[in-house]
Parts: C-alpha cells; sequence; structure tokens
C-alpha cells in the first residue's frame, strides 16, 4: 500500500471518528460551537473587519505602493523584501491574525511580491493583536496587565527575529533584491501611487463594495475555522486525546525546566490558542513564570486553528503553506526564550514592588484594555450583525444591476 492511499485512509479514518463523536456528545459540541460562534461575533468579525476594509482600500487607491516605496530601504536590507512588506508588516501586528496572511496574499495577487518574497513576508506578518494579548491574556486570563507588556515585547521581538532568520528563504530564486531610484524617494513614491491608482478604473463606490463583500468573505471562512476547531478540541478532550498526547510531551516539558502540569495547556494551545492560554492561567502549581513562557509559545505558535486559516488563504494563491508552518514553529520557541530571558529584569521592575517610576497606563487600576474588550463583546454582535445586512445589500444591488 503506498503513502498516498495510507493518507487516504488515515484522514478518513480521522473525519468518520470526529463525526461519530459528534453523534455521541452533542451537548458538548453544541457547547463548543456556540463558544467558538461567540468568540467570532462578539471579539474577532468587529476587530478585523474595520482592518480588512481599510487595507484593500488603501491597495486599491495606491497608497501601499506610495508607502511601499518609502519602506524600500528599511524592508529590503532587514528582511529581502520589498517596501509593500511594510504595510502588511504593520497592519498584521495592528489587527492580529490572520490580517497578514489576507494582506499579503492580495499583495502577491497584485503582482508586488515574487512568490519567494510572499513567503518570507507571510512568515513573521502574522501575530496576535495588542487587544488579545493584553485583552484576553493578560488581564482576562491572568489577571495581570503588566504581565501584558512582558508578553507582547516577547511576541513581538520574536515575531522580528523570525523574519530575520526567514531572510534567506528561497536566495538563490530571488531575482529583486536590488532597486535604485533615479528620482528622490518622495517623488517616486507620490508617482508610484497616481499611476496605480490610475490602473484602478474602479469608481469608489465599486471599491467600497467590493472591498466589504471580500473582507466579510475572509471573516466567515475564518469563522467556520474557529467553531470547527474549537468542537475539535473540546472532542478531543472528552475522547482523551488530549490527556494522551499530553502523557507524551511531559518529558519535552523537563527538558526546558517547565512543570508536567503545564502538558494539558500546551497540547490545548497547539490545536486553539484562546483555550490554550485560559488553560495555561488555571495551572496553580506552575510558578507565573513558567506560566509566562508556555503562554508565549502558545502566542507564537498561534494553533492549529489559526494556522488552518492562514492556509486557506493561501491557497488563493501560489504561495506554499511549509514556510509559514516553520515560521510559526520558530516564532514559539523563541517567544518562550525571550520571556525567558527577559523575565527577572521585568520581575525586579514590575512584579517586586521595588519600582517607583512605574508609568500610570501601568497601574493596576488603569483597565482600559479590559473596558475595550468588553465593550467589543457588548456591542460586537450587534457591529457584526450590522455588517452582514450591508453585504447582503451589496449582493442584492449587484444583482440587480446585472438584471
Amino acid at each position: 500500500m503506498n503513502l498516498s492511499k495510507i493518507k487516504t485512509i488515515f484522514l478518513a479514518a480521522m473525519v468518520t471518528l470526529m463525526a461519530a463523536s459528534m453523534v455521541l456528545l452533542p451537548d458538548k459540541s453544541f457547547e463548543a460551537s456556540v463558544r467558538g460562534l461567540n468568540m467570532w461575533w462578539e471579539i474577532v468579525f468587529p476587530s478585523l473587519f474595520p482592518f480588512f476594509v481599510l487595507s484593500e482600500l488603501l491597495i486599491g487607491f495606491g497608497v501601499v505602493k506610495f508607502m511601499g516605496v518609502l519602506l524600500e530601504p528599511l524592508m529590503r536590507p532587514l528582511f529581502r523584501v520589498p517596501g509593500v512588506g511594510g504595510f502588511a508588516w504593520a497592519m498584521g501586528m495592528a489587527s492580529g491574525f490572520p490580517a497578514g496572511a489576507k494582506i499579503t496574499a492580495r499583495l502577491r495577487q497584485e503582482g508586488h511580491l515574487t512568490r519567494n518574497e510572499a513567503e518570507r513576508l507571510v512568515s513573521f506578518t502574522n501575530c496576535s493583536s495588542p487587544l488579545f494579548i493584553f485583552g484576553a491574556v493578560s488581564v482576562g486570563f491572568f489577571h495581570n496587565p503588566k504581565l501584558g507588556f512582558l508578553l507582547a515585547f516577547a511576541h513581538y521581538i520574536g515575531n522580528f527575529s523570525v523574519g530575520i532568520m526567514m531572510r534567506n528563504f528561497g536566495q538563490r530564486q530571488s531575482k529583486r533584491d536590488k532597486k535604485a531610484y533615479k528620482r528622490p524617494l518622495l517623488t517616486e513614491a507620490l508617482s508610484a501611487m497616481h499611476q496605480t491608482r490610475l490602473k484602478n478604473k474602479k469608481p469608489i463606490g465599486k471599491l467600497v463594495g467590493d472591498a466589504v463583500i471580500s473582507s466579510i468573505h475572509t471573516l466567515l471562512m475564518i469563522g467556520g475555522f474557529i467553531i470547527l476547531f474549537s468542537v475539535v478540541n473540546k472532542l478531543l478532550f472528552h475522547m482523551h486525546i488530549t490527556a494522551f498526547l499530553a502523557e507524551l510531551i511531559k518529558g519535552f516539558l523537563m527538558i526546558f525546566q517547565l512543570p508536567a502540569s503545564l502538558s494539558m495547556p500546551s497540547i490545548a494551545g497547539i490545536f486553539e490558542i484562546t483555550l490554550g492560554s485560559q488553560m495555561t492561567s488555571q495551572v496553580h502549581e506552575a510558578t507565573l513564570m513558567q506560566q509566562a513562557i508556555m503562554a508565549s509559545f502558545i502566542l507564537g505558535f498561534s494553533g492549529f486553528s489559526v494556522q488552518a486559516q492562514v492556509a486557506s488563504i493561501l491557497a488563493q494563491t501560489d504561495i506554499r503553506f511549509r514556510p509559514f508552518f516553520i515560521a510559526r514553529i520558530l516564532h514559539g520557541f523563541l517567544s518562550g526564550f525571550f520571556t525567558f530571558l527577559f523575565w527577572k529584569p521585568f520581575e525586579q521592575r514590575f512584579l517586586s514592588g521595588q519600582s517607583t517610576s512605574i508609568p500610570v497606563f501601568l497601574q493596576e487600576y488603569d483597565i482600559w484594555w479590559e473596558n475595550l474588550f468588553h465593550w467589543l463583546k457588548q456591542f460586537g454582535p450587534l457591529f457584526t450583525i450590522l455588517m452582514l445586512l450591508i453585504c447582503i445589500a451589496f449582493y442584492v444591488q449587484t444583482m440587480v444591476s446585472k438584471n
């Protein structure tokens, strides 16, 4: 029996097992589905939708091309990607998963990137948003606003390091490492923006409508993956598969001097980032440093749920998924390492009570991240429904105009 047939049998068996589990545990499946749905329409959709629409409009109006010319001297030497990669990097950090992948795929479709450049770029433009790190993890799970600054610092430094490490990926195939401009940089940037806008002959209304529909399509796909992996994670837990896998990695955790009690959260986090982070914060046998290291790894690896979302987005282009997956493993370990490396200075300054110069926004009573997170949970569903209705209106208008 060849490898292809074995793969077919394995995949069919896994899907059949999951279907049988859903039949045997309908209440658990429904509970997990509702949890995933709430996460999507309360947090994910409201926080990502504006960024997705804005990125589409910025690309259409040539602003991204303008930024690309200006950022070329920075992005090319550091990461060996065009300057437009700076836009994907910034938007990815601001809005979180999987905005970086969507923008990278869009830039590839527009011809701004070669395949190797796109694979380098997507490896470090996907990361957790500050809202998730501060609002959900540090405040919501750990109840420690100050911890968010260490987690964010380790996460983004790890992300930067991944970009540096992946800069030589596909070195032999790249032919656009150097680009010289004859005119001043600002003049070139303005000219590039103008030419890009002229090439896009869509009216403003059409451009906005396409941006809204494209963004909602992507967010519906993301919602499907969130719900699916929420159910999968729940079923794996109740089928004791998570516990079995956790037993297998206890020895591996001991190599890094992490307690065996973190094995279950690590397996949960490998599948789904939110549940893994939450379970990590609830392990009382581990110290706060050990919990932070595991949470950093989970944030960096980002979970199969996010990776599946990225794989679906990249499948619309010729960008390969393997470099992104390798980068996520690197990001996970690097984030954990930086958390360990900077823990003592962080603890001495912010957790020991010896500091007398803590900024106001670091004080425990200042919980604006938590307020923002709760505001999204309160008004997010209403915003999601409103945007879906607008999308339906665009569809109706398009169908009427065609007829």
